[in-house]
């Protein structure tokens, strides 16, 4: 078994996050040795190195690593938010530096023990409305207006714009794929 972290895997779980409207995706893969996740890592981030991307595995279990896929600069941004910054130094969090609260995240991740225990904070890190993420927090899941992405708390016209652009960025991307475009090529500056 060798490492499933394909150009297309990628294209397909985190397009918005490559077109730069989303701030991060995660999506699992399977690997057969940490040695050949690290490289197929550094040959993903070398391609996004000039794209204001990064790809960092947040968490390893059984020969499947969680791939966190995101934008730092829309993330510093998503954390500054009065809200979201309040609420995720209740949780532990240190807000004052991004790669401390993914770290946090990670150990938060690797702690789980029941769905009880699962950090829906991850939704800020995904670039999801900090209601919606509230919301599903403090309704434990339930009472939703709306289910896309996420689901959502707030404001459902503007959530279910916001997944329709997702869909559709994800059918042009892997269209453009399939038509020999390169995951360099699709992932944009922004």
């Amino acid at each position: 078994m060798g490492l499933f972290m394909s150009d297309e895997m990628i294209i397909e779980y985190c397009s918005p996050t490559l077109a730069g409207i989303k701030t991060g995706n995660l999506f699992s893969c399977e690997y057969s040795d940490y040695s050949l996740l690290v490289k197929d890592l550094r040959r993903v981030n070398s391609i996004f190195i000039n794209k204001g991307i990064k790809a960092i595995p947040i968490g390893c279990l059984n020969h499947r690593a969680l791939i966190y896929i995101y934008r730092p600069s829309f993330l510093e941004k998503d954390l500054c938010d009065k809200d979201a910054s309040i609420l995720l130094k209740e949780l532990g969090y240190d807000v004052e530096n991004s790669m401390s609260c993914i770290k946090c995240l990670s150990n938060k991740l690797k702690g789980i023990k029941s769905n009880k225990e699962f950090p829906h904070e991850i939704g800020l890190f995904l670039g999801y409305p900090f209601e919606d993420v509230k919301g599903f927090i403090d309704h434990q899941g339930e009472c939703s207006k709306c289910i896309g992405c996420w689901k959502v708390y707030g404001d459902v016209p503007k959530a279910e714009d916001i997944f329709n652009r997702y869909k559709r960025c994800t059918k042009d991307y892997v269209s453009r794929f399939k038509m020999g475009m390169t995951l360099d090529q699709l992932a944009v500056c922004a």
